[in-house]
């Protein structure tokens, strides 16, 4: 049988992306999943060499995807990063995360030029579209032209982090890049409205916008209670996750929201925003704001510190929700995928 291929190039690495941990847990799942098959994990010229670094599964090898160098004998490559390369087989995948950057400034002009590039090629000549909610399904048959029919959702599963036994602080955490689309000024704005009991965690690496986000936080009349502590680790992040009441998470536009479902997973209550694909995700199990109302903001952060019984009843909501979605569930249908054009 030809060998399956996928694209690992941004699965490398102990501090991944959201599209790093969903690319390590496609690679890897659909390698445990079915051990009868071969498949090639290709990198592009940039990440190859540290790749070598990386242990494979048995049934996988290593390819560099540059050039000239293309997947031409596989049985079906599978671009896991909303992009294809120009050498592809008779079938191909392509999985699309978010399309925030064509329809906002979240991000310079030359990235949304070239994204953009990426983007319409990888629609037009894949034979399946995967979107990783439905939301983002409607944006690639609205904005990219794709046949609904040829796109299937698939849910990203949950990264469930071993939890310290710390005790529950006065803490409310966000996680996610310090950048403008994640709407942390607002989240800032909201919180000098709570008692000074309460401390704002926002965990993340500076993103597009991070300089006037800064700026807002150092002219914080709260300024004292706000942490930011910049990129941290899984096991650090567990022990936030862990330590924090509250988990809001006020996104202006997500394709998915991993860090909704890791909070609800550590039973943390969560505030989130009611637009993009974070309703689809959060269910009932979360409050839903209008991320732009920074007073409608502050009310949701003010009504869940001070109900503690609206925090247990949200923890135990969460925890179920969170039950929903995982890494094996996305592995079968993604699978299911590859089969509906073979």
């Amino acid at each position: 049988m030809q060998p399956v291929a996928l694209d690992a190039t941004y699965s490398i690495g102990e501090v991944l992306s959201g599209v790093g941990l969903y690319s390590r847990e496609i690679l890897f799942g659909l390698a445990r999943a079915h051990p009868e098959v071969r498949f090639d994990f290709w990198y592009r010229s940039h990440r190859y060499l540290r790749s070598r670094g990386e242990g494979l599964p048995p049934n996988a090898r290593r390819r560099l995807l540059a050039g000239p160098f293309g997947p031409r004998r596989a049985r079906l490559f599978h671009g896991l990063n909303q992009r294809l390369p120009g050498v592809l087989p008779a079938r191909s995948v392509a999985t699309f995360h978010d399309l925030f950057v064509l329809t906002c400034e979240y991000s310079t002009a030359d990235f949304r030029e070239r994204f953009a590039a990426q983007a319409r090629d990888a629609a037009r000549r894949a034979d399946a579209v995967i979107a990783v909610s439905a939301f983002t399904r409607d944006q690639v048959v609205d904005l990219l032209g794709v046949e609904r029919a040829k796109v299937a959702v698939v849910h990203h599963g949950v990264r469930r982090l071993p939890l310290p036994p710390l005790p529950r602080e006065n803490v409310i955490l966000n996680v996610g890049a310090i950048q403008r689309r994640k709407n942390i000024a607002r989240l800032v704005e909201a919180f000098e409205t709570l008692p000074s009991g309460w401390r704002l965690v926002l965990a993340g690496s500076d993103g597009y916008g991070a300089a006037e986000i800064h700026a807002r936080i150092a002219a914080s009349p709260a300024r004292e209670r706000i942490v930011v502590p910049g990129y941290v680790s899984p096991a650090d992040l567990a022990a936030w996750y862990a330590r924090a009441r509250i988990f809001a998470f006020p996104s202006l536009d997500e394709g998915f929201g991993m860090p909704v479902l890791e909070a609800m997973a550590a039973g943390v209550p969560v505030v989130t925003s009611d637009r993009s694909a974070l309703p689809e995700v959060a269910g009932d199990a979360a409050l839903l704001v209008d991320p732009v109302n920074a007073g409608a903001l502050a009310a949701a952060l003010q009504r869940l510190a001070g109900d503690e019984t609206l925090r247990a009843d949200l923890s135990g909501r969460g925890t179920a929700r969170a039950a929903l979605f995982t890494w094996e569930k996305a592995v079968k249908e993604t699978w299911r995928v590859y089969e509906s054009i073979w």
